[in-house]
């Protein structure tokens, strides 16, 4: 699909977010080819590491909302809940190269990548609950891990952006670079790895995860439990409303 671009080279894989006039925002049917990509390249030989990448503008600005409300994840094998069980769980090595904004998912799934590089343009949001829903991804579990539970509740609680350098500091990205730079160095890195031995990158990388691979699986099912009940809620009706009626949600009442 023209939304996602595939790309295969050299035992890399790389996936970028093409939907620059929307913001990168993601659809069902592009969560179902994300899915499906890293589903496949679980078990093809031929993919060796996986990329993500959007525009040096813009990583991705989280769910397309309208979409979103015309196909609302409430079940388990709902498109999106496919794509996170796939990064979550993906065995190979997994880099991306974030410039601009990343907003909700967009930020969530980069707790599920092993290297992440980032423009100095990037900025990190997870605004969950200014959209009267809940985290996604595990990522109330894994951003507090990382970031300890003050940052953790200033990003999920208040939804406060972070940039680039706050990201640095925390441990969620590994450098900064201008952003014309981010999708090259995060490829050089890519192309480090493809030439290691793929069963001593495998093996260690499931070694990394084992103490928490479990809870992070059942973390996610709580979330997204929480966040299908959420999603049919009066927080979360205000606040979808207001988005699309271009005005200030108004919660005093919830």
């Amino acid at each position: 699909m023209t939304d996602i671009l595939i790309h295969q080279e050299a035992g890399i894989s790389t996936i970028t977010f093409n939907r620059v006039d929307k913001k990168n925002s993601l659809t069902a049917a592009m969560y179902a080819c994300l899915a499906d990509t890293l589903e496949a390249a679980a078990t093809d030989d031929a993919t060796r590491v996986v990329v993500f990448q959007g525009h040096e503008t813009i990583f991705s600005a989280g769910n397309d909302i309208a979409d979103f409300l015309n196909t609302p994840p409430t079940a388990g094998d709902a498109p999106v809940f496919r794509f996170l069980r796939a990064i979550s769980t993906f065995p190979k090595p997994l880099v991306a190269a974030v410039c601009g904004p990343a907003v909700g998912i967009g930020t969530t799934l980069l707790f599920h990548c092993d290297l992440v590089y980032a423009g100095d343009n990037a900025a990190f949001s997870m605004p969950f609950v200014n959209l009267g829903l809940c985290p996604e991804a595990a990522s109330s579990l894994l951003v507090t891990q990382m970031m300890g539970h003050h940052r953790a509740a200033e990003a999920l609680l208040l939804g406060e952006p972070f940039m680039a350098e706050a990201a640095l500091e925390v441990g969620l990205v590994n450098r900064v670079v201008p952003p014309t730079e981010a999708n090259g160095l995060a490829q050089a890195v890519a192309r480090k790895l493809a030439a290691k031995p793929m069963a001593s990158l495998v093996e260690t990388k499931r070694l990394m995860k084992k103490p928490q691979a479990a809870l992070v699986q059942a973390h996610m099912a709580e979330e997204g439990a929480s966040f299908g009940r959420m999603l049919r809620e009066p927080a979360a009706r205000e606040a979808f409303g207001a988005f699309m009626e271009k005005r200030k949600p108004d919660f005093s009442q919830l």
